[in-house]
């Protein structure tokens, strides 16, 4: 009966059958000990557990070999590392032999906590102790490795695993799947569920799970339903997690009332929804700003016995972060305290987040002293949240002071903390201060990536040096980072601003011929600059106009009303009565332009539009940086 309520984890009839037991008299046996202890261990009571053990060892009964093997295993799965190390050391001093299933348990408590190098250390002195080691322990290392994305370690264990003569099963294909989905490779996921199928071994809800997800995070939403026909079709019953992704698809893809009716369908089919399922939904409604739909579905999950926690309030935070509504933001932050829940440092870090972006850098620094005085704890989130807020305020000797105060704690600085200082001092064209955070990253062995190298160069643009802003792209192909379509714009806009449209053409052409396709912000920042040079320039300058004009018409792209009025005051200089230009370039304007321009012809007539004309880039709004942009590319 002990063991029956142990292996349930009903540590309270497991605890109420052994006293009953030795009221009759009946004395227990280190069987019946272990037993008991590994009913504390299943309901993660290792006090307890332990509590048993100092029992045991009074009366003078000695472990066993599975006691201990309980023992290990229990705090493995709390992730208390050294606690585990300890009873394995004493397992090893105790017993001439062990057996694959406490090294099962200590590898699994290696792999938990990342720590690879002692996991093969064991699984070395395994196969030295003659312990065949079973496919499970394969299992965990591959997953040890997914944890730290080491995919060659994991592909060779995975083929160790067939040496040693064990055919793959779905757990084996699943440990593949979600080492490819965790890093970021869902195609060869797909193509190993496939050699899955053709091993005549079925998916399992888990498996299917893991695709969904992945898709789902790619914001593949067509294969991830794909995916969910699949499991209808192979007759399986959606579980709590397959029916959570799924809400989390059409919260993705907009639909958000469609994943409202899932939960109505989950709970037909007796599925008790959990905080995980109306968390999307939450956030969905608050980034669309129906914040009465997002409250109606906080008293949906009360209704459905879920108890909103801390989680779920962070939820409606963030959707409102997201739409810059701060104080509605403030607002559920108030109600959470009223309703007695905490808030904890992702909490506060949102909110510090959405102030930076709106570069308010005193209410974040307000809910910094908040997130201080109440004791949590500050990581590298929140000094990121900070340093934004500075950066985005031009307070860059405040960043400094910052980045001080992390090192004083300890906190090492990411490529994500040096993009912001970069583009901090970017938006000031302070090349000099920028160029030495880049050595600083290479000295402190961090990688630039691709937003580090578009910031730089922006700092270069602004500084009005082309030739270090060039180089600097040479560097980036060298080192294998491929400049992205924010980092030609930026490039662009910086030859745009030295008057030299032929070398933005140039780099227009090159960014077209390395296969990126070119977004509306590079055809505005590359037709304004050819236009102010057009009554000046060679004849390839007009010819370049005319191209640009075509391939804009052709991929649908129309500007806004002030950009075509800016775009007109230009073409007035060239074609004062109309022409080629003209005609082409109208094409790009909004639908509506020609019923603008007559409204506009009276005033035009009489006030001085000569003296309107501008063709300062520093000038025109279309160049504003974009606040939460790290590359400080042109926005839209």
């Amino acid at each position: 009966m002990v063991n029956y309520y142990g292996r349930r984890g009903d540590m309270h009839r497991a605890r109420e059958t052994f006293e009953k037991m030795r009221a009759r008299g009946i004395e227990p046996t280190v069987h019946v000990y272990t037993n008991l202890i590994h009913a504390y261990a299943v309901a993660r009571d290792m006090e307890e557990a332990l509590s048993c053990v100092r029992r045991m060892k009074d009366e003078g009964i000695e472990m066993s070999l599975v006691t201990h093997s309980i023992l290990v295993d229990g705090f493995a799965k709390l992730g208390n590392i050294k606690a585990a190390e300890r009873w394995f050391k004493e397992a090893k001093e105790r017993h001439p032999t062990l057996n694959a299933i406490i090294y099962g348990s200590i590898i699994y408590a290696n792999c938990q906590t990342c720590n690879m190098d002692r996991a093969e250390e064991l699984v070395r002195e395994m196969e030295e102790e003659g312990i065949d080691a079973p496919i499970d322990i394969y299992h965990i290392m591959m997953d040890g490795y997914t944890s730290i994305g080491n995919e060659d370690k994991c592909l060779i264990v995975f083929d160790r695993l067939k040496e040693c003569g064990f055919t793959p099963s779905v757990v084996s294909y699943g440990c593949l799947m979600n080492l490819y989905i965790k890093v970021g490779k869902v195609s060869k996921a797909f193509e190993v569920s496939e050699m899955m199928k053709l091993a005549g071994i079925k998916h399992n809800m888990k498996t299917y799970s893991m695709l969904i997800n992945g898709f789902i995070n790619l914001k593949d939403w067509a294969n991830a339903f794909a995916i969910f026909e699949d499991v209808i079709r192979d007759g399986l019953k959606p579980d709590v997690v397959l029916y959570n992704n799924i809400i989390r698809a059409f919260c993705g893809m907009g639909n958000i009332d469609r994943a409202v009716r899932i939960v109505e369908e989950m709970k037909k089919e007796r599925h008790r929804p959990t905080s995980r399922t109306f968390m999307p939904i939450i956030h969905a409604f608050a980034k669309a700003g129906e914040i009465r739909k997002a409250l109606d579905v906080f008293d949906m999950m009360r209704r459905s016995g879920c108890i909103p926690t801390v989680q779920t309030f962070n939820a409606l935070i963030l959707g409102l972060v997201e739409k810059r509504q701060m104080e509605k933001a403030v607002e559920v932050l108030d109600e959470m305290l009223l309703a007695g829940i905490m808030p904890n440092e992702r909490t506060y870090t949102t909110i510090m987040d959405g102030y930076a972006s709106l570069g308010d850098t005193g209410k974040a620094f307000e809910y910094f002293s908040r997130l201080k005085d109440e004791g949590l704890e500050l990581d590298i989130y929140t000094y990121e949240a900070l340093l934004k807020a500075c950066c985005k305020s031009g307070r860059m000797q405040s960043a400094l002071a910052v980045t001080k105060e992390m090192s004083a704690k300890n906190i090492p600085r990411n490529t994500y903390v040096y993009n912001i200082l970069i583009d901090g001092w970017a938006r000031r064209g302070d090349v000099w201060e920028a160029a030495d955070l880049m050595q600083q990253m290479r000295q402190e062995g961090v990688q630039p990536d691709i937003h580090t190298y578009t910031s730089f160069v922006n700092a270069c643009c602004k500084a009005g040096d082309m030739q270090k802003a060039t180089n600097t792209i040479l560097e980036m192909k060298r080192v294998g980072v491929k400049p992205n379509v924010k980092t030609y714009t930026t490039l662009i806009h910086g030859w745009a601003r030295a008057s030299l449209p032929e070398k933005a053409l140039k780099c227009f052409e090159e960014m077209k011929r390395s296969g990126l396709k070119p977004d509306k912000a590079v055809y505005h920042c590359l037709m304004t600059s050819l236009l102010s040079r057009a009554t000046v320039a060679e004849y390839y300058i007009i010819e370049g106009i005319h191209r640009v004009c075509e391939e804009m018409v052709e991929s649908g792209l129309t500007v806004d009303m002030g950009t075509a009025v800016h775009w007109s005051r230009c073409l007035r200089k060239i074609e004062r009565t109309g022409g080629d230009l003209t005609e082409a370039l109208q094409k790009t304007f909004p639908p509506d332009w020609n019923s603008h321009r007559n409204l506009n012809a009276a005033s035009s007539n009489t006030g001085n539009t000569e003296g309107s004309d501008n063709d300062d880039y520093d000038d025109d709004p279309f160049y504003e940086t974009d606040s939460d942009d790290e590359t400080n590319a042109p926005a839209l």
